[in-house]
């Protein structure tokens, strides 16, 4: 990861855990943090935790990024750092928003959990900001483990410290969970065992999510609120879908992790061209600059001003259907699952108790309730699934560029 993004990194168990640590040693306590209002609700617990005020942005609606001139002025006055989160891989605009932050004095953070191969700018996503978070679970495939990355060198002693006091001890009940979890895994896919597995999972309370988000509890996250900066009072949210994740790694944990890491260009390779696979039907975006590309010139050296946009290798392709339940559900009985939804968005999910509210949320929710975040390592299935259902491109908002169909 150093040699990917040109700066000193540190391996964290996981992102989620990176970006607390990032967030304490960026922000003044009480700060207030500019992020996306799509995004995974166990971030949103996260700046919280961290003793933080999260602060709802307007989105661009058709690929979630930042709307940097959407932000009003008095609200980038206020700010203590903006928080990216380049959803499903798409960056969002890190050049302009580096721009900002250098002119108000601020932290630049960058979540790259879906991004690990994305760019913008021609540079790595995760090279712009002060810090950037990475995720192991996703492209790379190791369902644990992540980095923390800084762009002073000379911080890197600090974080490493500030990790080693917040990390738990490692349980080997923890490690040989984690090292038979694939084989049990297979076997259910193999077995075709999904539906009684879930059922299983809900009867011993093991379903932390019965919907796309985890239920608030307001009363209780109030009191941790209170009680933040403390991650523990916060680890009934943060723990949710990965209960590891501020355990110290094992080597059987850590050799799986290196294995999987080693394939990553391979699975980059895969996720572009299945990326553009999904970028040529007709629920995708369409036009320059469509969602999941970025411009030829200067990245990589290749293209002029007029070269062919490159795919970004995507960890999701958001497509754009009109019903997306009946999209779930045709992709569903082929054995296609979809996931990485964040429907409602966090300001409507949450309310203004626990953060401020977009100045403009219409882009966030026309986006959270249309895209139907797809794999493109199953492209070719998922096109033909969706052409047999007869799945409806989603008519654009006003004023922006349609859909093709």
């Amino acid at each position: 990861m150093r040699g990917r993004l040109g700066r000193e990194c540190v391996y964290v168990p996981s992102c989620r855990f990176g970006l607390f640590v990032a967030l304490r040693h960026w922000c003044p306590p009480g700060g207030r943090v500019l992020m996306s209002p799509v995004n995974d609700d166990v971030i949103f617990f996260v700046v919280l935790a961290a003793g933080l005020r999260p602060v709802q942005a307007p989105l661009n609606p058709l690929d979630a990024s930042i709307d940097v001139d959407a932000v009003p002025d008095e609200l980038w006055g206020s700010l203590s750092a903006v928080l990216t989160t380049n959803l499903y891989g798409n960056p969002d605009d890190a050049p302009r928003l580096r721009a900002k932050c250098d002119a108000l004095r601020i932290p630049l953070l960058e979540d790259g959990a879906h991004a690990i191969g994305s760019e913008v700018g021609g540079r790595p996503v995760g090279s712009w900001g002060d810090a950037s978070v990475f995720s192991l679970s996703k492209h790379v495939g190791a369902k644990a483990g992540g980095f923390l990355s800084c762009a002073d060198p000379g911080l890197r002693e600090a974080l490493e410290k500030t990790c080693e006091d917040l990390l738990l001890p490692g349980r080997l009940t923890a490690e040989l969970a984690y090292t038979v979890r694939p084989y049990a895994e297979a076997a259910v896919r193999g077995l075709r065992l999904r539906r009684a597995a879930w059922a299983t999972m809900r009867m011993l309370g093991l379903m932390e999510r019965e919907e796309i988000r985890m239920p608030l509890r307001a009363e209780d996250l109030g009191r941790a609120v209170g009680a933040a900066p403390d991650l523990t009072a916060s680890d009934s949210w943060v723990r949710v879908d990965l209960h590891d994740y501020r355990l110290r790694s094992g080597g059987l944990r850590l050799g799986r992790i290196g294995r999987k890491l080693d394939h990553l260009d391979e699975v980059l390779a895969a996720c572009r061209a299945g990326t553009e696979q999904l970028l040529s039907t007709r629920w995708a975006r369409q036009g320059p600059g469509r969602a999941g590309e970025v411009s030829g010139a200067g990245v990589g050296g290749a293209g002029g001003s007029g070269a062919r946009p490159v795919a970004q290798p995507l960890f999701r392709v958001p497509l754009f259907v009109a019903d997306r339940d009946a999209s779930i559900a045709a992709l569903a009985r082929r054995g296609i699952v979809v996931g990485y939804l964040y429907d409602p968005p966090l300001d409507d999910y949450a309310g203004a108790g626990f953060t401020d509210l977009s100045p403009d949320p219409d882009g966030a929710r026309w986006f959270a309730r249309h895209a139907l975040p797809v794999d493109p390592l199953r492209a070719r299935q998922v096109i033909d699934v969706l052409e047999e259902s007869g799945a409806r491109p989603a008519e654009a908002p006003g004023g922006l560029e349609p859909t093709r169909g």
